[in-house]
């Protein structure tokens, strides 16, 4: 299996082999129960649960589906890649030490909201001139459509809008420790999302 569901603790450093200080990220990786093992063709599919939830809160058509892996309600659900020759079974449990220090991941998670933003902030635009009489330009965006070509607004043309809140997927981050007592996984540099935000930890590829 390729993949396992977690949470951001939080970030702080760590100091190398070098005494070179290095910012990580703390991120707690499992335990995750093994829901249902789907087969479509040559692709083998392991659906895990992460983060215990109240029965009250889960409809019957998944609480059915729990009760038959014999395992608690669970808040997030993900399926993840099987090889064909592993031996998974719904109800068995997959935690940390899955993975090793030192071989790399990528992390899937939803990067920080920060609501209605001008160009400035979302795209990085320059501004207009600070001096030569413009008062009211400084953070403006500019022309955003010629009069004679092409006489409207191109297709994705960079505006203000809605900033953050989206799905990112950080790609070859490394992983620094493991810690299976406590189902801890530090890892190199900074991953996306807010502290207690849910991440998609995946084997890179590359």
């Amino acid at each position: 299996m390729d993949g396992l569901i977690g949470k951001k603790i939080g970030m702080t450093q760590l100091f190398d082999e070098k005494g070179q200080l290095v910012p990580v990220t703390v991120i707690q990786a499992g335990p995750c129960p093994v829901i249902q093992v789907r087969a479509r063709g040559d692709c083998v599919s392991v659906q895990l649960g992460f983060g215990e939830a109240k029965r009250k809160n889960v409809t019957r058509p998944l609480l059915g589906i729990f009760d038959k892996a014999k395992v608690p309600p669970m808040k997030v659900l993900k399926e993840f890649h099987a090889d064909d020759g592993e031996e998974i079974r719904p109800g068995q449990w997959v935690d940390v030490s899955m993975f090793q220090a030192g071989e790399k991941v990528d992390i899937i998670g939803q990067c920080k909201g920060k609501g209605f933003a001008g160009t400035v902030k979302r795209w990085g635009f320059a501004g207009g001139p600070k001096t030569r009489g413009q008062s009211d330009r400084h953070r403006a965006p500019g022309s955003i459509g010629a009069s004679s070509f092409p006489s409207r607004v191109w297709k994705g043309q960079k505006m203000a809008g809605r900033l953050g809140g989206e799905t990112v997927t950080v790609k070859n981050v490394q992983v620094l420790k493991i810690d299976p007592q406590r189902n801890l996984m530090v890892v190199k540099g900074a991953v996306p999302g807010a502290r207690n935000g849910i991440l998609f930890i995946k084997r890179s590829l590359h």
